[in-house]
């Protein structure tokens, strides 16, 4: 079951990393928010539209290593659509999987897609490059405007 997970892991990071979904500008976005890992380099400019407290659309742009840009797309696939509390919800769940101990419960089929990325809690160095893209979110869907770091 490890083996098909890992598996399943590296499938999907492979997948959004040469073919990142929503890696785009958008023009007509209402937010946008800078976001920086300094360990990994990672960089990442995310454009937000939201309208009424719906997630409309969400697109990125930058550089960065596999994870960093798989979990960004995945993350721009699963908030569309998504309230901003649905989204902070979301956050909620993949913060825990990602930092979280092996005993904290989460229901991964919540998260869908998203758990193939809940095995980077095993490479500490690379929860950072995970978390990236939904941190920068959080601040963008509190209309912060300072760049978000990692460190």
């Amino acid at each position: 079951m490890l083996d098909q997970i890992r598996d399943l892991y590296q499938e999907v990071v492979f997948d959004h990393n040469r073919n990142p979904r929503n890696f785009r500008v958008m023009e007509d976005a209402n937010r946008k928010i800078e976001g920086f890992n300094p360990l990994c380099g990672d960089k990442i400019t995310l454009y937000v539209k939201v309208n009424a407290g719906v997630i409309e659309d969400v697109s990125f742009q930058g550089s960065g290593c596999a994870i960093s840009t798989a979990s960004a797309s995945l993350m721009t696939e699963i908030v569309k659509g998504h309230t901003e509390d649905e989204a902070q919800h979301l956050f909620d769940l993949f913060h825990r999987i990602t930092t979280g101990k092996n005993d904290d419960a989460v229901n991964l089929e919540e998260i869908g897609k998203l758990a193939v990325l809940s095995g980077v809690r095993a490479y500490p160095a690379r929860v950072k490059c995970a978390t990236l893209a939904w941190h920068s979110l959080q601040a963008a869907l509190k209309n912060e405007a300072d760049t978000v770091s990692t460190e």
